[in-house]
């Protein structure tokens, strides 16, 4: 078995992505009420993924949020922290795919999966069964499914747009961290 060794340089991008996520949930992102946040969290979690695989992903987006709730009135509850590893796990599976051809479907598609398994339905039974378990359960279930819903379509267009344009500044392959395989020959 080889060993695999995490060069500093990805370290400290993750760091930064994780520090990124705590500033865009806590410190800039929306709140009109306790449940319901609207921010670009899951972007720089995202890039974790995508830049740095799906292991450095969910190591970003687990440390994202439990630092994040050091910042918040609720304290940490690590059955939440569910949504925001997938994000970078999912990121990291697809970074293959996204590096063939970044369009915005493609992207869509990558953040969707995470949004609709881990932020939509894993955390709505979650709510439904910590608030709604000696009442009905699936009346718990399909209001938070609903008001989550909302939420999370707003985010989603914004967490595509904002990696989408990132992509095609090229920002990214000017610091060496976004290779698409295509060099240009000269």
């Amino acid at each position: 078995m080889q060993k695999q060794i995490i060069s500093t340089k990805a370290l400290a991008y993750c760091a930064m992505f994780t520090a990124l996520s705590v500033v865009f949930a806590r410190l800039i992102g929306l709140m009109p009420n306790e449940s319901m946040r609207f921010s670009i969290e899951a972007v720089p979690i995202f890039l974790a993924g995508m830049l740095f695989g799906p292991v450095l992903g969910g190591c970003v987006g687990f440390a994202a949020d439990f630092i994040g709730c050091l910042f918040s009135p609720f304290g940490y509850n690590p059955i939440f922290c569910i949504p925001p590893i997938l994000y970078g796990v999912f990121a990291g599976l697809l970074s293959p795919w996204l590096r063939q051809k970044c369009s915005l479907v493609r992207l869509t598609v990558a953040f969707l999966l995470p949004v609709v398994l881990g932020s939509l339905l894993y955390q709505s039974a979650t709510l439904a069964y910590m608030y709604y378990k000696d009442g009905p359960f699936f009346a718990g279930f399909v209001y938070y499914l609903s008001t989550r819903a909302v939420q999370f379509a707003i985010t989603l267009v914004a967490d595509v747009a904002v990696v989408y344009l990132l992509l095609k500044s090229r920002l990214l392959e000017r610091v060496g961290l976004w290779n698409t395989g295509k060099e240009e020959k000269k």
